[in-house]
């Protein structure tokens, strides 16, 4: 187990990781020395007027000190005073050097007033040129500058984002590991555990497991469950985990429990009675026939874990506990309007629409029309070996063609059609061919709120039309 991700910040100083304000820092030191502020045209407008008419006139300055019969250098081996617009240029642009020329020849007319038919035009041609020349240099690469300081600019957000995340991903796969390790079964799984271990209501046995899953998947640490008799909560319990006390039957959680018939945790009580109860949940274990089998009572959890997702885990396994405890009482109705759906699938059916009425999780049927041509391939029992844990067959036979329903609990629109995938492919692998090429047609129906004798009539009329 990793530490937590967050526990230095963003910055991580070992193994090469990435540190997201590791751009600006650099782009600062940069900025901070002489060459870069002498190369960064990040200035205001006034500061650069400035500098266009300050630097030719510092030059021309500099000329009458060194040279004052000649301070513009025009009669010189090399015109040293042009150096002032080729920096303008080269720094700001063509504009800026031409604006620093033209304060030169400003200062040559005002020196040589009287004597303007000497003026040197090769002079001012010459350094006219060149300083066109330096300045469109000096655009071009300012250009591609700043279209390089945009894409770094990008490209910094961008890696300041993907490390965000990248970190983010790190906390929610420490997350994602905890959990595993606190809850190594799948959903499926713990329902295959359950699934039988309520047929003998005196099994102690099946309540310490169901105590087990519960600890395991919604982290109870101090709970136990009580046999519920006319209505009256017996006092030994049938099956506990951690340290609890003796049962408390007038404690106001468990009263407000068997009055709803309902799940009741700690924040549902009034707040005058939360310093009087002894519990933070109290849930009735109730069956489809609306008997109360027992009371669930849990004394310590941690904070945390006391949400949504925990109390409908809760109600999940206790419902799919209970339900297991009436299961010829529950398929008895389907079996007498549909003699031939087997007692386990019927049940089935009847336990999964109790579960989308109280926790709102659908399941699915997948039913496969088989014709004649299929049936005498011995499709049916071949696709019956590809049955998961849970699911439950019914291949219900008909005048000449055959339907074999599948039901799959805790299942929506998207598991049918990764089943029906894997039987596509099957199909592919055993013959070249589609389902529909040997002669199988899927149908989906789903178990909505409504009563499922319905849908499974929909697949007798399958097997009958």
């Amino acid at each position: 187990m990793t530490s937590g991700p967050f526990s230095g910040g963003f910055r991580h100083d070992q193994g090469g990781a990435l540190d997201p304000a590791q751009p600006a820092r650099d782009e600062a030191s940069l900025t901070g020395t002489a060459l870069g502020k002498l190369t960064s045209t990040s200035v205001s407008p006034v500061a650069a007027g400035a500098e266009i008419l300050l630097l030719p006139l510092l030059t021309v300055g500099l000329g009458f000190l060194l040279n004052p019969g000649d301070p513009l250098c025009v009669n010189a081996s090399f015109p040293w005073s042009w150096f002032a617009p080729i920096i303008l240029a080269l720094r700001y642009g063509p504009l800026a050097g031409l604006g620093g020329a033209g304060i030169l020849l400003g200062a040559w007319l005002l020196l040589n007033v009287g004597h303007y038919d000497a003026f040197p035009k090769l002079y001012f041609l010459g350094g006219l040129i060149l300083v066109m020349l330096v300045g469109e240099f000096s655009s071009l690469w300012l250009a591609r500058t700043r279209r390089a300081e945009t894409v770094q600019i990008y490209l910094d957000q961008r890696l300041e984002h993907l490390t965000r995340q990248y970190y983010l991903l790190r906390l929610s796969h420490d997350r994602l590991e905890q959990d595993l390790i606190s809850r190594p079964m799948s959903m499926r799984d713990a329902l295959l555990t359950l699934r039988g271990l309520g047929n003998n209501r005196d099994d102690a046995h099946g309540a310490q497991t169901l105590l087990r899953l519960l600890a395991q998947y919604c982290q109870l640490e101090s709970a136990s469950l009580y046999r519920v008799v006319d209505e009256q909560v017996s006092g030994q319990p049938l099956a506990s985990i951690g340290s609890t006390g003796a049962l408390v039957a007038d404690d106001p959680m468990i009263e407000q429990a068997l009055r709803s018939q309902a799940l009741c945790h700690i924040t549902q009580v009034q707040a005058e009675q939360q310093a009087q109860t002894r519990y933070l949940i109290a849930a009735p274990l109730i069956n489809l026939n609306n008997d109360v089998y027992g009371l669930l009572t849990v004394e310590e959890l941690p904070f945390f874990s006391l949400q949504d997702e925990t109390l409908q885990t809760i109600n999940l396994l206790l419902g799919y506990y209970t339900d297991g405890l009436a299961v010829h009482a529950l398929a008895e109705p389907v079996c007498r309007e549909l003699p031939t759906c087997p007692p386990e699938f019927a049940f089935e059916a009847q336990r999964l629409w109790h579960l989308r009425r109280s926790t709102g999780i659908g399941s699915i049927v997948v039913a496969l029309e088989l014709l004649p041509r299929a049936v005498d391939a011995d499709l049916p029992v071949q696709l019956m070996r590809m049955k998961r844990a849970l699911d439950e067959h019914w291949l219900c036979a008909g005048p000449e063609k055959m339907v074999l329903a599948t039901m799959m609990p805790l299942g929506d629109a998207s598991t049918a059609e990764g089943y029906l995938a894997r039987l596509e492919a099957w199909a592919k692998q055993k013959s070249a061919g589609s389902l529909a090429e040997l002669g199988v047609f899927p149908h989906i129906l789903p178990l909505q709120a409504d009563a499922p004798l319905s849908v499974l009539k929909r697949i007798q009329e399958l097997a009958d039309g």
